[in-house]
């Protein structure tokens, strides 16, 4: 069970034939009332990156990109993980645990691997998510992190660093706690220090608590969507790759806060090798796991057990990640939006190995 294996993708022709047959048949919704994205994604503009994943997209060079990292699965408390572990030349360097969000994948770091060579990466697909395992009933981020935790000791890391983005915002935390003192720091791209109603807020942050409100309430409530029947919306997701489609386009549209259009912000085709992804695996239901395995909506806390960096300050308030958090590393006014990895994976790259080269030298 403790066995670790070599994986390459490699999907079937017919699969890839059997997506290009199902967009060439895809029943097309009428445009309903309304300018731009009022209701929803726009049929024209989905109808034109539809054509393009048909006959531009080649997910043959994402495959051979992908397998140009060395990539494994391995059983792990039950669940088989599958992992990306692209090694420094440097065999000292510091292992760094890279955990992708949701609606991601390991897709999210495609473009970050070649800036960070000063680490050793892992970089695991979340459990449900692309080649890795779905959970069963009771999985949830704590169980994650012990999972991610005990990967890091099979592969002999004794002492190594965590990062985490959206829902990986809430296992990287996790697997400090799993893991006391092996883990020498976390970072995690914003979601920390989030106010809710019941902290005490001053008046500017009181302003800022109800613009973060309105902007929540504008987009498409996932998690409780998620939460109430994804069973029942999985249908849809599982048999058209255009319900797909425009699923992926409607949440990262609402995620690239910056631009207008999510190909602003975020390679087309890193995009659709996303979306690709989760098509040709089938996990779009079973990648819910998150939102249906709570009772309500949470903001990640984070963990005193290491130090903390996170990427940008705002949106969420310090004083009150501090709660929760040891905070050693907080700029202001650093460039992108959601994920960051995706949309400036240079400048997300520096960062990350600013705050590892300071914590990671410490005893």
């Amino acid at each position: 069970m403790n066995e670790i294996r070599e994986f390459r993708i490699d999907i079937p022709q017919t699969d890839l034939d059997d997506l290009k047959s199902r967009l060439d048949r895809t029943r097309w919704a009428p445009q309903l009332p309304g300018g731009g994205w009022d209701r929803g994604v726009p049929v024209d503009y989905l109808k034109e990156l539809a054509a393009y994943w048909r006959d531009g997209f080649d997910w043959r060079a994402v495959e051979a990109r992908l397998n140009a990292f060395p990539q494994f699965l391995t059983d792990v408390d039950g669940s088989e993980v599958h992992f990306l572990h692209v090694r420094s030349a440097n065999p000292d360097a510091l292992p760094l645990l890279l955990v992708h969000g949701w609606p991601n994948s390991v897709v999210e770091f495609v473009d970050v691997i070649g800036h960070l060579r000063e680490f050793h990466l892992v970089i695991p697909s979340i459990p449900g998510f692309g080649f890795s395992q779905a959970p069963g009933d009771g999985f949830d981020v704590a169980r994650t992190g012990r999972v991610f935790a005990a990967l890091m000791a099979r592969l002999g890391y004794g002492r190594y660093g965590v990062q985490g983005g959206d829902l990986g915002a809430y296992i990287a935390p996790e697997v400090a706690k799993a893991a006391p003192g092996h883990v020498v720091g976390v970072y995690v791209n914003g979601g920390l220090g989030f106010p809710t109603e019941d902290d005490d807020l001053t008046a500017e942050e009181s302003a800022f608590f109800a613009r973060m409100q309105e902007w929540m309430s504008a987009g498409v409530d996932h998690h409780t969507l998620l939460r109430a029947a994804p069973q029942t919306f999985a249908y849809g997701w599982h048999d058209s790759p255009v319900g797909l489609l425009a699923w992926m386009m409607q949440k990262f549209q609402e995620f690239t806060i910056t631009v207008d259009l999510p190909e602003q912000a975020i390679d087309r085709d890193l995009l659709l090798a996303n979306v690709t992804l989760y098509w040709l695996t089938g996990t779009s239901g079973s990648s819910s796991w998150f939102m249906y395995g709570n009772e309500r909506f949470r903001w990640p806390e984070g963990q005193k057990s290491a130090p903390t960096g996170v990427y940008s300050g705002p949106p969420g308030i310090r004083r009150l990640a501090e709660r929760h958090n040891d905070i050693v590393h907080w700029p202001e006014g650093q460039p992108g939006g959601h994920f960051v990895a995706m949309e400036v994976p240079k400048v997300f790259a520096a960062d990350v190995s600013t705050f590892f080269g300071s914590v990671g030298t410490r005893s």
